[in-house]
């Protein structure tokens, strides 16, 4: 994969397992937050965090965690320069949550099922299932009808940003994965980062093909 150059929009103290997922598959990585050093890979990878300061979905604070304002604003700026591109995108929990965020979707800042989700002594684990009507989508291509996925978060998506088409929910009807309708850009609010060798692994290679094959 030596066309490809994935970028990690975030700080390099908080991705070190994005890193390492990425170079167990051979794909060259950079670590960043500024716009134009992003701007140079082929590959946005969006990571996982605290939540998006709520000012940016319209909504005072109720219930949101560990929030960085600056960080939400490079992340999606940088967001904002790779999907004007049309290039790959993968977001990742937090990262799911900002792709919905940039493209006019709300959060609900916290959950009333969020025990079935949150970390408690290591991410809980818990089945997703397609609910897209595309059996072309990824994660039906990837996973089939369901998957056994980890998580790690107490929000979820609840309007959907522009054109973006949920593929797979929990029990509890929360939103794991979502597409873009035209563009390259998927997201799941799982951490495959985590469990290369159960299904992560997949994920991330489907997200790191050359962008021609997109």
């Amino acid at each position: 994969m030596s066309s490809v150059l994935a970028a990690i929009a975030g700080r390099s103290r908080d991705t070190r397992n994005y890193e390492n997922a990425l170079r167990m598959l051979g794909v060259p990585c950079i670590t960043t937050l500024d716009p134009q050093e992003a701007e140079r890979a082929t590959h946005l990878l969006l990571p996982g965090g605290g939540d998006i300061a709520p000012i940016f979905f319209g909504q005072s604070d109720h219930g949101s965690r560990t929030v960085d304002a600056e960080l939400d604003i490079l992340q999606f700026q940088i967001l904002s320069l790779f999907m004007a591109q049309k290039k790959p995108v993968l977001g990742i929990c937090k990262g799911l949550q900002l792709i919905n965020v940039h493209l006019g979707g709300t959060i609900r800042q916290h959950i009333a099922t969020a025990a079935l989700h949150e970390q408690k002594e290591g991410d809980r684990r818990h089945r997703v299932y397609h609910c897209g009507l595309d059996r072309g989508d990824f994660f039906y291509q990837l996973y089939g009808t369901g998957a056994s996925v980890n998580s790690a978060h107490h929000q979820a998506i609840d309007s959907l940003g522009r054109d973006l088409v949920p593929v797979c929910r929990a029990a509890d009807s929360v939103i794991e994965g979502v597409a873009h309708r035209t563009l390259p850009v998927i997201a799941v609010q799982w951490h495959p980062e985590r469990i290369m060798d159960e299904g992560g692994g997949a994920l991330l290679y489907y997200f790191t093909r050359p962008a021609s094959v997109w």
